[in-house]
């Protein structure tokens, strides 16, 4: 079976189980849309709707968050985290919407991008759930479940884009971060998924995970990038792009600070005379 018509079959399933699911982030229009998903970065979702639930009653417009006070909408987003690089992008980014746009949220990928705080997974979420334009939205979830199902052989949030777009009809594509989401949750959890009881597992590369053989063969089919346990997909994106460093083992420790170990010993040796004395 075809790459492509695997894809689509999962899909078929997942309108079946999941025909109503939609994004679980409140909103009433595209500019608290906007700023929803700039607040969810590293947080979650209930997190995220807990704190809008009095931030769009105070901040209704985007000339609200333009003028708003820096501090004073740090503290009215603090339990989202990160609030002090939030609160100066949600400013700066209504600043532009006002100056440029007419204080209205564009409906291109291009102009989204402009907008400080505004990644290619923020602009997609406004072009699917806002505009209802075709688009894929990698977040955790879809990194995970593309490369488990066996769509995807890559951790890069732009070449998996693209990659299942090439895959996924475009009108297919409108609620499928949401149910991804959904059965990333339900299902195919991140440590232990829920193999045995999954509705898709007739196409997923990654069924017998739980069993050893089948989680040692599809560890090496995929070079060990979709399962490494311990870390979230957006280190092993930055380690790979060199931004963080993988940990070492100890046999490279020993290679790399041969130095730092003789100076050890040296100091290990003069405690030792001194107690000795």
């Amino acid at each position: 079976m075809k790459k492509s018509e695997r894809a689509n079959r999962v899909v078929d399933i997942f309108d079946k189980i999941y025909p109503d699911v939609k994004c679980t982030l409140n909103y009433s229009n595209p500019l608290e849309m906007l700023i929803a998903t700039q607040l969810s970065a590293q947080c979650t979702d209930a997190r995220v709707n807990i704190v809008t639930d009095s931030l769009f009653k105070k901040y209704r417009c985007a000339e609200d968050f333009a003028r708003a006070d820096r501090v004073e909408l740090e503290n009215d987003i603090r339990s989202a985290g990160f609030y002090r690089n939030k609160a100066k992008n949600i400013i700066a980014c209504c600043q532009r919407l006002i100056d440029v746009y007419d204080g209205k949220v564009p409906d291109t990928m291009e102009d989204l991008l402009t907008l400080p705080g505004t990644g290619r997974k923020t602009a997609n979420l406004v072009l699917v759930d806002v505009y209802k334009q075709p688009a894929v939205v990698v977040d955790t979830h879809c990194i995970r479940l593309s490369n488990r199902i066996g769509l995807v052989n890559s951790e890069d949030p732009v070449k998996i884009e693209y990659d299942l777009k090439k895959l996924i009809p475009p009108q297919r594509q409108l609620k499928l971060c949401h149910q991804l989401v959904h059965h990333g949750r339900v299902r195919c959890n991140a440590r232990k998924p829920d193999c045995e009881n999954c509705e898709i597992k007739e196409y997923c590369k990654l069924n017998g995970i739980n069993d050893v053989a089948g989680f040692i063969t599809q560890c090496i089919l995929s070079g060990f990038n979709t399962f490494r346990y311990g870390t979230s997909p957006s280190d092993n994106i930055k380690r790979e792009n060199g931004e963080i460093e993988s940990k070492p083992t100890n046999r490279e420790r020993k290679e790399k600070q041969p130095e730092v170990e003789n100076k050890i010993e040296v100091k290990k040796r003069k405690i030792k005379v001194i107690h000795n004395d």
